[in-house]
């Protein structure tokens, strides 16, 4: 009994691993289109886990824009990746930013930007 616990804790482990932490975002309007610059951070240990995305929604839930991670950064935290040319809908106020990992998926946190002052530091 005692050896299956085991091993059933060992398979749990990646459940209870930290997700993305969205640590700061700027935004700015180019025209008729965003770039936005998000500052992440996860305990990032390889190709086996890592941070793999983060993605703009409007406040309904609709993507705006995803910016793919196509490697981890483990000797790197937090780090910063850019989006460009992200359309936001006329009259859009606010939007919301998510972190993905390649293990636990879209992080449960979203965090919500005001476009009139679009920076967020947690």
């Amino acid at each position: 009994m005692k050896r299956i616990l085991i091993v059933l804790l060992a398979v749990a482990g990646p459940a209870f691993a930290d997700p993305a932490t969205i640590e700061a975002v700027e935004a700015r309007q180019n025209g008729d289109s965003w770039r936005f610059d998000v500052t992440l951070s996860h305990p990032d240990t390889g190709w086996d886990h890592y941070a793999d995305g983060w993605r703009v929604l409007d406040l309904s839930g609709e993507v705006l824009g995803t910016r793919i991670l196509h490697h981890p950064h483990v000797n790197e935290q937090p780090f910063t990746r850019s989006l460009g040319g992200v359309v936001i809908p006329s009259g859009t106020q606010q939007v919301q930013i998510q972190a993905r990992d390649n293990l636990e998926g879209w992080a449960g946190e979203l965090v919500t930007l005001d476009l009139a002052d679009p920076s967020y530091a947690r």
